[in-house]
């Protein structure tokens, strides 16, 4: 089975609904995660963070992580969006959607991804963006 997916990384806010990348009569589960900006930073108030990336790299690495999991843990397809620039607190920053055939399958792929992307991708929260901005 070929994994289809959707990386997205840009400074764009992510919508609040996200067509499911696999819609099919052989998908039974489709699972949705939204990492979102919190309040504080290392124990300080913040208004956000800032995400930088090296793009080509970062998309090669998040297509390799997906085909690395993906014979673990099969699933259909998966949507990758990562916000880059400020992000202020309350929004999403990355957006995960996993179609498979079985919930068990989406949720250990989505634990395996979500472990690995912060050491594997060249994504990097670089600054803080003031609280009360």
């Amino acid at each position: 089975m070929t994994m289809r997916l959707f990386i997205q990384l840009g400074p764009e806010p992510i919508p609040s609904a996200l067509p499911s990348p696999a819609p099919g009569p052989e998908t039974g589960a489709f699972v949705e995660f939204r990492g979102i900006v919190r309040g504080d930073e290392g124990g300080h108030a913040v208004g956000g963070l800032v995400y930088e990336a090296y793009q080509p790299m970062a998309e090669r690495e998040l297509a390799r992580l997906a085909d690395s999991l993906g014979i673990e843990h099969p699933v259909h397809a998966l949507r990758v969006v990562h916000r880059l620039g400020p992000v202020p607190v309350g929004e999403a920053a990355l957006y995960l959607g996993i179609a498979a055939r079985h919930r068990a399958e989406a949720f250990a792929f989505l634990a395996g991804f979500m472990d690995r992307l912060k050491q594997d991708v060249p994504i990097w929260k670089t600054d803080t963006l003031p609280a009360g901005r």
